[in-house]
């Protein structure tokens, strides 16, 4: 199993990137999200990778995060969601999106990717509800990827002098704020069930509070209002 590549981009499609590996060219097919955060051709790129494998296809899907490759994976566990579709619906919502749709059983979010219909749409938010707690928290636990500098990528086969290969294109700077929001969150998520709440519920609070609130402390005190009984 292919988990993940890092490289030279050497062509950008409208779907897909062509990284250069050590020599070897290894087409990963992104989301359009993540096609629009990865650098130019010559540009220097680190993506985590899911191979799908049938009888007469082998293709890679790439990712910038594990949660981003975790929810690819179980949104292609649901009837109806092929492993494109699930790009698309990361494409359109980004993997805090789709958290925050999935938790608090917002469909119509789902319903502005391409292709997905409302009773698709639907199936995803009942079907994935209980799952989003686990992937939520996974920005406790999941590594940075970092963009990989130039002199640990060996030159293409056959290169010898420097001036053959394409100037490197400065990587993207490092997502931080949507790294920093997603820990929060996941501390806030961690927070809420070890005071006894239901990883559910928890969740579900937390993705409703994320609207308004970016840091853990803020997060817990607006979940916790709404996680208090009415009445």
């Amino acid at each position: 199993m292919i988990g993940k590549l890092s490289g030279r981009i050497d062509y950008r499609g409208s779907d897909h990137v062509l990284l250069d590996v050590r020599g070897v060219g290894y087409v990963v097919h992104v989301s359009e999200r993540t096609l629009m955060a990865l650098p130019g051709p010559g540009g220097m790129a680190a993506l985590y990778t899911e191979l799908l494998v049938r009888e007469d296809l082998l293709q890679l899907f790439g990712f910038l995060s594990l949660t981003e490759k975790e929810w690819h994976r179980l949104l292609t566990s649901v009837q109806g969601v092929g492993a494109r579709a699930a790009l698309s619906i990361l494409g359109a919502l980004g993997p805090e999106g789709v958290a925050r749709a999935i938790a608090i059983g917002d469909a119509a979010a789902m319903r502005k990717a391409p292709g997905v219909g409302p009773k698709l749409a639907q199936r995803v938010v009942m079907e994935l509800k209980d799952k989003a707690p686990a992937v939520m928290a996974l920005a406790t636990d999941a590594p940075d990827l970092d963009t990989p500098p130039i002199d640990d990528i060996a030159p293409p086969v056959g290169t010898n002098d420097p001036a053959d290969s394409p100037a490197p294109h400065p990587a993207p700077a490092r997502p931080s704020a949507r790294r920093s929001a997603q820990q929060a969150q996941a501390d806030a998520l961690s927070a809420l069930t070890n005071l006894g709440y239901g990883p559910s519920e928890a969740a579900q609070a937390v993705a409703q509070a994320a609207e308004t609130e970016n840091e853990a402390p803020a997060l817990i005190r607006a979940a916790l209002k709404l996680l208090a009984p009415k009445g």
